[in-house]
């Protein structure tokens, strides 16, 4: 693939077809985010990927079935503060 994925990743389930070695239905949900435990370095057999990744359901997946998720940046943010008010004694 064009991209680098890692353990810890985020990505996005674009493909929930049957099995494309198979044909046995699959247990991802096409839209639906993973975590990637762990990535095999092995070509896929299908040879569309050269990694398998392991998203903790079922065994291991070709990487062609999912898209990396950017990591969300950190942003500022103020925060108004509000302070009590003071009252004078008459």
């Amino acid at each position: 693939m064009s991209y680098d994925v890692g353990s810890g990743e985020l990505v996005l389930c674009v493909n929930a077809a049957p099995n494309h070695v198979t044909g046995e239905p699959v247990p991802l949900v096409a839209g639906e985010t993973y975590t990637v435990y762990y990535v095999f370095p092995f070509v896929c057999p299908c040879g569309r990927s050269d990694a398998l990744i392991d998203v903790g359901v079922g065994f291991a997946w070709c990487q062609s079935r999912f898209r990396l998720l950017k990591k969300p940046k950190a942003k500022e943010k103020r925060r108004k503060v509000t302070a009590p008010k003071e009252l004078e004694k008459v």
